[in-house]
């Protein structure tokens, strides 16, 4: 007996023993879960840990991936098995197994150790598909199109002073393909790309909830293309692929009496797709599309991202994408040339989020209504009306109302959804190809459901807004006991949703245009907000498709127009063009990503030189400056600050940068140079624009002073001064901001820096002056473009919304450690300042849930913290020596898991592990 139990034990030696207590989840794969179209031949996992313990780190990992769910079941990765592999690493791990296949599907599940010596279970399997990553691998698909715009017709890059030489509008064309399956599918996948947008139908059903795929990108040097799982779509027998195209982007009709802001013609709409089926029996069969397919023309009869959309539902054609449907009438489609290449959407698509019905329907006439929503936001309408046959409604959105009436004049006009019905009963119908910012919509020709005289008029039986945005999670929430702040943290969530698209947009409506300062100026913003890790990959891209030959990074990317005004005013600016160095910085700081920096660096370095030859004594004088500032004039290039101060001041911090990531990637001769040349412009900055006397930067504006001091162009004994400058101009002004676009983060960032966002409180918690306080006292539902709300301009901009980040790192106190990347050492300091008596802010981090929640009274301060498992903090609590200090009602001191620091600055400084705490200061 005593021998079995021996080897008994010895048996127990060699098996693993599992931890209850420890977990593994939230695999992704290219930071997405499950995801399709990979064009990455290593992509990059990560998972969180999840522990019931305290001080939680990984201490090893192994993946495995395999081809096949029957390996992986057996714990064999035939194509990759990374072994158990000493690391703290749970993100930006690298594949490097086998050569992975163009449209094949992979599994993988990891297991971890921790620090404690737990085994954490395997996890549930994941997955990913490639992409298409050669030419080969379309199996000669064509591009296909009904019509075949001229090339005299393309124009890649419009200028905004040419006039039109034509006119007229497109067909929207449809495409269909029937194929027979003769036996049992294993998997079914769709690649697709078309242009400028398409809608995807298998047998009659809609693939996918997406709203204008594929994303918008520079045509003339890619197109994107969408990878849809179809295996339960497709039925033995007979099947038909249905696709219908839009113009969006590619291609704006110049049609007399509809808006047109921007006038590319890259070409028609085309199409090009692969159906990749697989068999149960292991055989394979691919459809493409060729000039075997049909078109014929839909019943779009008018659709431009600009100018709004047309439906005429006496031209459909039912069952059109079905395979009852006879297409002899339809004609053979052209093959036609497409984009030099074509790449995968991994941006998250475009979908349809909330539904607004009309607080008020107002009458205008008898055949003309006015429907308040209540809240402005990007979208489309959703109608349903019953009439007779050839009635024609026009549905005109808008932000505001003038003389009772939409005004689109701000916006872009004529901008309108018309449908002609069928007369057949009830009828539904919604837009595909373009959408619009709005709060109202102005029915003309039909009359509400029971408002109706006469028995003439079609009747709408129902009105509804529907909000359209990026696809991307969320990933924070913020409240606190100020509610002026709760309104202001909405109000700006409205304006990032309504313009994060397939661009960071500047408005929903008039422009629609990736203006680029926003991208980086507002992205910490909205990436507390939102998981952007793909979307602002994208943005990265697309700079680096926008630049120039000569190194400009113009200030619209994708650039589908040049501005004439003002010369090169539009498309120079230094604090537009940096988000080409600034945003893949921030994308390594916020999720790690070190891939994106590798593929832009070339751009930056040829951004640089370009800045080179543009500086005056290395000075950057050119562009818009601190635009939207206040100043005695109307809103518009910078008033308070010269440019030379903003331009030169974002110079330096792209020189900084530049060394930063020159070292991260191993060139140190880059570094050293692009360093000098930083302590070159640093100089000359403060020759040029720092006056000893006073102590202030060039006009001592608000933004001068801020960007001085951010991006560390001061120097150390007069930091002070102009620090107080900043704050004394602030107070002078009764706590009014006057910096703009460019200038107010920084007013912001140095505040709170310095452990004076007592300043900050009081600045926006007024509504008497131009602010957030001021927009929403307006009436606002959504950031303006303005800070004076004005209705002359955009009621939907999100470029001023910088005060959001303020109250996760500021208020919540959420932040990085410095030399943190990716919030893996964590720095909680909450503020409590002004009247708040209580904060909370969540942020979904790449290693797990971060929260800060904290309250006030007179006679306690309580805090408590989530930090993820692998990670670490030093949280900063406000406290003296003298007061007593607890967690979970425990003496701080009396705690082994809990390191006190010391005290400094009014603050109790503790290092902590993961875990949940609630501290308490009496």
């Amino acid at each position: 007996m005593s021998k079995l139990l021996y080897l008994f034990g010895l048996l127990l030696l060699t098996v693993p023993v599992y931890s209850q207590g420890l977990n593994v989840d939230a695999l992704r794969c290219e930071y997405k879960t499950n995801p399709r179209g990979v064009e990455s031949a290593s992509p990059v996992f990560s998972w969180e840990l999840k522990s019931t313990e305290r001080n939680i780190f990984q201490s090893a990992y192994q993946v495995l991936v395999a081809d096949n769910l029957k390996a992986l079941s057996k714990n064999t990765g035939n194509i990759w098995d990374s072994g158990k592999t000493p690391s703290d690493k749970s993100i930006q791990i690298l594949y490097k197994g086998k050569a992975l296949v163009g449209g094949k599907a992979y599994y993988w599940k990891v297991r971890v150790w921790d620090n404690k010596g737990k085994i954490s279970e395997w996890t549930t399997v994941s997955n990913w598909q490639m992409g298409l990553l050669t030419a080969a691998d379309w199996k000669n698909a064509n591009w296909i199109a009904y019509e075949k715009l001229a090339d005299s017709n393309i124009n890649v890059l419009p200028k905004d002073n040419k006039k039109d030489t034509y006119f007229g509008s497109n067909v929207l064309p449809l495409l269909r393909k029937d194929f027979i399956v003769k036996k049992a599918i294993a998997k079914a996948s769709m690649f697709i790309s078309g242009l400028g947008h398409f809608e995807l139908s298998l047998n009659g059903k809609k693939q996918g909830d997406h709203f204008l795929d594929a994303g918008w990108v520079k045509y003339d040097k890619e197109a994107l293309y969408v990878s849809f799982d179809v295996t339960h779509s497709l039925l033995k027998g007979t099947n038909t692929i249905g696709v219908m195209l839009g113009n969006g982007f590619y291609y704006v009709p110049p049609v007399k009496g509809r808006f047109r802001k921007s006038k590319p013609a890259f070409g028609l709409p085309k199409m090009i797709c692969r159906l990749y089926i697989e068999y149960k029996d292991g055989t394979t069969e691919n459809i493409i599309s060729d000039k075997s397919w049909k078109t014929a023309s839909g019943p779009i009869t008018f659709s431009s991202i600009y100018g709004g959309e047309d439906y005429d539902a006496r031209l459909e054609q039912k069952g059109w994408d079905t395979p009852s449907f006879n297409d002899k009438q339809w004609k053979q489609v052209l093959v036609v040339d497409g984009p030099p290449e074509i790449r995968s959407q991994q941006a998250e698509p475009l979908k349809i989020f909330e539904n607004f019905s009309a607080k008020n329907i107002g009458k205008l006439s008898e055949k003309d209504w006015i429907y308040d929503l209540g809240q402005n936001a990007s979208g489309i309408i959703s109608l349903k009306v019953k009439g007779k046959k050839g009635d024609t409604i026009r549905v005109y959105p808008g932000e505001l109302l003038k003389d009772g009436k939409v005004n689109q004049k701000p916006t872009g006009s004529p901008f309108y959804f018309e449908y002609v019905l069928n007369g057949e009963g009830v009828e539904i119908w919604q837009p595909r190809f373009t959408y619009y910012g709005f709060r109202y919509l102005e029915v003309r020709g039909a009359a509400p459901s029971g408002k109706i005289t006469g028995g003439k008029l079609p009747e709408v039986l129902e009105l509804k807004g529907l909000h359209t945005r990026n696809a991307a999670k969320r990933a924070g929430e913020f409240s606190s006991s100020n509610e002026l702040f709760n309104k202001t943290d909405v109000l700006i969530d409205w304006a990032i949703k309504s313009n994060m698209a397939s661009v960071f947009t500047d408005c929903p409506h008039r422009e629609k245009l990736g203006w680029l300062e926003q991208s980086h100026l507002m992205v910490s913003s909205v990436m507390y907000n939102y998981d952007v890790s793909t979307l602002a990959n994208k943005v990265v891209n697309d700079v680096i498709t926008s630049q120039l030959d000569n190194g400009l990074i113009p200030e619209i990317a994708p650039e589908y127009i040049q501005f004439t005004w003002g010369g090169e005013m539009f498309r120079d600016s230094p604090e537009w063009g940096s988000t080409g160095i600034i945003l893949p910085w921030y994308l390594y700081k916020w999720y790690g990503n070190t891939e994106i920096i590798k593929k832009a660096y070339p751009t930056m370095q040829r951004y640089i030189a370009y800045l080179q030859t543009k500086a005056e004594g290395n000075l950057l004088k050119q562009g818009l400056g601190d635009w939207y500032d206040i100043g005695p004039e109307r809103p518009g290039v910078s008033q308070q600050t010269p440019k030379g101060v903003t331009g030169t001041a974002i110079y330096y911090y792209n020189l900084n940068l530049m060394q930063k990531m020159a070292l991260l990637l191993g060139k140190t001769a880059d570094a050293s140079n692009y360093a000098k040349l930083a302590e070159t412009v640093k100089e000359a900055f403060n020759t040029s624009f720092y006056n000893e006397r006073t102590g202030q930067y060039a006009t001592g504006s608000q933004a001068a002073n801020a960007m001085a001091i951010y991006m560390e162009l001061v120097a150390p004994e007069n930091k002070a001064k102009v620090l107080a400058n900043l704050i004394k101009d602030i107070r002078d002004r009764n706590n009014a901001l006057t910096a703009g676009d460019i200038g107010y983060r920084y007013v912001l960032r140095v505040l709170e820096q310095e452990n004076r966002s007592d300043v900050i409180f009081d600045m926006n918690s007024r509504s008497d002056v131009p602010g957030y306080g001021y927009q929403l006292a307006h009436g606002a539902t959504a950031l303006t473009e303005s800070w004076a709300a004005l209705p002359e301009v955009s009621n939907n901009h999100f470029m001023l919304g910088h005060i959001m980040e303020w109250f996760y790192s500021g208020l919540a106190g959420i932040r990085q450690e410095e030399g943190s990347v990716a919030f893996k050492n964590l720095k909680i300091y909450p503020q409590p300042v002004g009247d708040l008596t209580s904060a909370k802010g969540s942020y979904q981090s790449p290693y797990g849930l971060i929260s800060s929640e904290w309250k006030k009274t007179e006679q306690s301060f309580e805090l408590s913290v989530t930090i993820p498992a692998n990670t670490t903090a030093v949280v900063y609590l406000p406290a003296t020596e003298k007061q007593q200090l607890t967690e979970s009602n425990v003496t701080v001191k009396d705690k082994a898991e809990i390191k006190l620091i010391g005290y400094d600055q009014g603050r109790a400084i503790l290092q902590i592990g993961s875990g949940s705490y609630t501290f308490n200061v009496q």
